[in-house]
């Protein structure tokens, strides 16, 4: 229990550095929290928000409510998340606008180490996980593979995404804002919010408060009895991915269905060119993103810690 404001301060830079890991996909706000050993107090408090609780707050009163739902911590948590997501997401649909090629190639570079990190936490192979990561990598490969709309999806596809990426916080080594890309949610989501779209705004604060309050308990079920299962199907859902999240893409077809276009895109791989510095930069940014996570994580083995 957070006592001091000294705590409190750190707790909220603590909330700053999960906000930015969320907000860059192949970054875990859950690897985040580990590290900074948070993790067990946001697990537990998570679990405990349920209608219990203001049963709490109509016998014992508020004061006995707000201890119970150990609130300081959540709104100074939380507050540190939003204050980096509004500030950092600016950037990254800034970047995505105008340098989208950069960005992709420093986003492959983290989610790649990322299917590493994620990979060495299975401790036992046998013949379910193997098929759990090669199920799960067919899978995403295909959805991945679909064409896209250029179409914004709709509040209630944003409210569903939104749900689904806030559990990626319970999770060491995926994403929220992995899952969003894998949806096809990422580019709009970072556009409300660089944008302050006040109505999308507040679908996806919905679909996260919904996706945390109903689908964490059932993940962090899954993960305390399964987990060396979910960590293979997690891997499998990043590798299946990663074409999708190549740099260099070019258009194979494009349909129009009507007001709608679609647009079917495949990864393909560069002539190699030393003198060209888009294709320079690109590689030393993938390099960048794949060793600034190697480093991130070393911090998370339990050998480097005091």
């Amino acid at each position: 229990m957070i006592k001091s404001t000294k705590e409190y301060f750190f707790l909220f830079i603590k909330g700053i550095a999960m906000g930015i890991a969320d907000v860059i996909p192949g970054v875990s706000g859950g690897t985040i929290a580990f590290i900074t050993g948070i993790y067990p107090e946001l697990i537990n408090s998570i679990s405990n928000i349920n209608v219990s609780l203001f049963k709490v707050w109509k016998k014992e009163g508020f004061k006995v409510f707000w201890k119970t739902a150990n609130a300081p911590f959540f709104i100074t948590l939380i507050s540190g998340i939003l204050f980096s997501v509004f500030t950092f997401m600016k950037l990254a649909h800034y970047l995505l606008e105008f340098y989208p090629d950069k960005l992709w190639s420093f986003f492959f570079g983290l989610i790649l180490a990322s299917a590493l990190f994620i990979i060495k936490q299975i401790k036992k192979w046998n013949i379910k996980n193997v098929i759990g990561l090669l199920s799960a990598t067919y899978i995403t490969y295909i959805i991945t593979s679909l064409p896209i709309s250029t179409e914004s999806p709709s509040l209630l596809y944003i409210l569903i995404s939104g749900a689904i990426a806030s559990c990626a916080m319970i999770l060491p080594g995926i994403s929220g804002s992995f899952i969003l890309l894998l949806m096809g949610s990422y580019k709009s989501v970072s556009e409300a919010i660089s944008n302050f779209d006040i109505t999308k705004i507040i679908v996806i604060g919905t679909g996260v408060i919904l996706g945390l309050t109903i689908f964490s308990r059932i993940l962090k079920w899954l993960f305390n009895n399964y987990k060396d299962l979910i960590f293979a199907i997690l891997t499998g859902l990043i590798l299946g991915s990663l074409p999708k999240i190549w740099p260099w893409q070019k258009i194979a077809a494009t349909i129009n269905i009507g007001s709608k276009e679609i647009i079917n895109k495949k990864p393909y791989i560069p002539s190699l060119n030393l003198y060209n510095f888009d294709f320079l930069s690109c590689i030393s940014l993938l390099l960048l993103g794949f060793i600034l996570l190697l480093c991130l994580e070393s911090f998370s083995n339990p050998k480097n810690k005091a």
